[in-house]
């Protein structure tokens, strides 16, 4: 989901009681929605809760007891086409915190943080004290239809200072682990609704063909069966069918419907390489490449929600030149995902996206909706053109006859039942019974366990690893000791940064812990290399997330990932500084070991690869850095497997799989193996 900069936040607890109390006594009496009463509520949410008259006959749609088809049937005819359209409307955080009134006024339906969109106090209960606050104004409208909240969790909670930051999804593939990443989804799922949000803009369950492409550690791997595989993270994020009422549950979102992940180099939008550009494939190819995780993210997961992707399909047999946006593709839209599949869901639209579609705003808001899109991310983003602009320009839509009333019906029916069956109109307010359980040491053990299993053995002469314990260790290499390194893009900010601090250990962190030697750290390798030390040297890329970690960009500005500071497009290629590490370590040390922290592979020159006894695919391991540790050290063995295919040169990407002329470096699938 591609979301933007840290913006201003609204206040605390105070805030919130300002809001409760008024908005609740406002609340019409024949109309208000039921008062939570589980054990999490707030003193002043209780307080306001016994103020506020309860309607003496409730209305269909507000008794728990019937089924949600009738529910939503009930609360869906007695909508105005301004609450319909209000409800197809997502602002972003920043955008309605000065005056959260307009959740209200507007009847918004969702809200969303954004990469960095954080409350002032970054902290477990400030977020949940702002969705509360939100929720309020929600609650405070005619009918009391209850506010979604959504957030990138994408790693974790990554936008959450103290979460668990697990490794990234290319990562997770490289396991082959389809109930770790269960598991994964799980604990991202309790961390995320503990502090609020509800809804989660993940997982992506594209299929990554280019390397060069900045998603590309979003995506499990190349190969549509591990996606598929792995997309298993849905049952972690939302529970079993009928659990999505649960503390420790969220809606999930499988994105980007379809096929960003194998998009034509150099065609990407505005100054973009290959994020959001055009797939250009025979409608057979697509089905396979783009479709078919999709197809097991809806009948073997039942996910709640589908995000179109940026880019645009191009049919190769219907002749080249005709591209059509996946957000404004009714084929595949209403066609494929909700006829043929019977997704029942709603497809929420990624930031902005429409606004990419061909033509005028009334055009692209009308082109998205009938294509099938049932709700829009429409913050300002520095523009005049928003939510309040979509809602205006919707319902002109309506009226006019341009946009059915019979397709608002069923997005709106579609938000409605998200609503119902996340049991928010019973418990509109965040259960903070886990909050505490947040960045736990249990879920920090899991994530170290996938850190463990991620990491990829693509060399090991002289039987290098596992290194002994009693042995004198050196480390170098800008990496060793960078957390934020480690965690790369989604984490903390939308680009990430190399200067995060989060809890956790670094990978200099995990050695010390592991070795009973001594332990030289000199990132640079200037240090003399103690005789008989073996070395480590951890190498790779800068944090980065859509756009700016396409390779030839960013090629506009700065890189917002590195607080505005200008830094060389990125190349797949080591740094000059760590190249000249490696070299002055393996030739100094007993044995040199290299780790490559990144979100794709990166290019090793043969004449490096020669001198390297033990090369390890270290991905972006995330908080927990004692889990690369773990297999250095022997305490648990090599397991990974390549994710995606390891090139020997750029020159030879896009390379998968399967290709006539396969001739990879490392290939799809390989990876040593060690014992314990």
């Amino acid at each position: 989901m591609r979301s933007h900069r840290q913006r201003g936040a609204i206040g605390g607890a105070s805030a919130l009681a300002g809001l409760l109390c008024a908005s609740l006594l406002a609340t019409p009496a024949s109309t208000a929605a039921p008062i939570q009463t589980n054990t999490a509520v707030t003193a002043t949410q209780s307080a306001a809760g016994v103020a506020a008259k309860r309607p003496s006959r409730p209305m269909p749609y507000q008794n728990p007891h019937l089924p949600t088809k009738k529910r939503v049937k009930d609360l869906l005819g007695r909508m105005t086409l301004a609450e319909k359209v209000g409800q197809m409307a997502q602002a972003e955080r920043a955008d309605v915190a000065g005056d959260p009134s307009q959740i209200a006024e507007l009847g918004l339906g969702s809200v969303l943080s954004g990469g960095g969109s954080t409350p002032a106090e970054n902290t477990p209960e400030a977020w949940a004290d702002t969705v509360d606050a939100f929720q309020e104004q929600a609650l405070s409208t005619r009918l009391g239809i209850p506010l979604l909240y959504g957030v990138d969790s994408v790693h974790g909670h990554g936008n959450l200072m103290g979460a668990t930051v697990f490794p990234h999804n290319i990562g997770l593939g490289a396991t082959r682990d389809p109930k770790l990443a269960e598991r994964i989804g799980h604990i991202t799922a309790e961390e995320t609704r503990a502090s609020g949000p509800q809804w989660n803009f993940s997982p992506c369950v594209c299929v990554a063909r280019d390397d060069r492409w900045g998603r590309t550690y979003e995506s499990f791997g190349e190969h549509p069966k591990l996606a598929a595989e792995m997309s298993r993270m849905i049952r972690g994020l939302q529970g079993h069918h009928g659990q999505f009422d649960r503390p420790d549950r969220v809606l999930a979102t499988a994105k980007h419907f379809a096929g960003d992940g194998f998009t034509v180099f150099g065609t990407g939008e505005g100054d973009y390489t290959v994020d959001q550009g055009i797939t250009q494939a025979s409608r057979s190819e697509f089905a396979e490449l783009a479709l078919s995780p999709y197809g097991s993210a809806i009948k073997k997961h039942d996910v709640g929600s589908v995000m179109p992707s940026f880019s645009s399909v191009d049919w190769t047999e219907d002749g080249l030149g005709n591209p059509v946006k996946m957000h404004a593709h009714e084929e595949l839209v209403t066609g494929w995902l909700k006829q043929k599949q019977g997704f029942d869901g709603l497809v929420i639209s990624d930031w902005r996206a429409i606004h990419q579609i061909p033509g005028t705003y009334a055009e692209q808001v009308a082109a998205s909706v009938n294509a099938g899109v049932d709700m829009f991310m429409e913050p300002f983003s520095g523009d005049t053109v928003g939510y309040p602009q979509f809602i205006e320009t919707l319902t002109a839509a309506v009226e006019d006859g341009t946009v059915p009333m019979a397709r608002i019906n069923d997005a709106v029916a579609r938000i409605l039942t998200a609503k119902f069956e996340l049991g928010l109109f019973e418990k509109p307010f965040t259960d903070r019974r886990n909050i505490d359980d947040i960045g736990s040491p249990a879920h920090r053990r899991v994530a170290r366990e996938a850190v463990a299993k991620s990491q990829v053995l693509l060399k090991n002469s002289r039987h290098t690893l596992p290194l002994s314990g009693r042995d004198d260790v050196y480390v170098a290499g800008s990496k060793a000791d960078s957390i934020g390194d480690q965690a790369g893009g989604w984490t903390i900010t939308w680009q990430g940064n190399s200067t995060h601090q989060i809890p956790g250990e670094t990978i200099l962190d995990g050695i010390k812990s592991a070795a009973r030697g001594e332990v030289t750290h000199s990132p640079d390798a200037s240090a003399p290399v103690p005789a008989g030390a073996h070395g480590v040297v951890v190498v790779g890329e800068h944090p980065y997330a859509e756009g700016f970690g396409d390779v030839g960009g960013p090629r506009w500005g700065y890189d917002p990932g590195e607080n505005g500071v200008l830094r060389p497009p990125l190349t797949m290629h080591l740094s000059d500084a760590d190249t000249e590490a490696i070299e002055t370590v393996c030739a100094a040390a007993a044995t040199c070991t290299v780790l490559v922290v990144s979100g794709r592979p990166l290019i090793i020159p043969p004449q490096l690869l020669r001198q390297i006894d033990a090369l390890v695919a270290s991905w972006l391991p995330g908080s927990e850095g004692k889990g690369v540790a773990d297999v250095l050290f022997g305490k648990r063995g090599f397991t990974g497997k390549l994710p995606v295919t390891w090139p020997r040169s750029i020159e030879q990407e896009p390379i998968n799989i399967g290709d006539s002329d396969y001739d990879p470096l490392f290939a799809y699938g390989y990876g040593l193996r060690t014992r314990r």
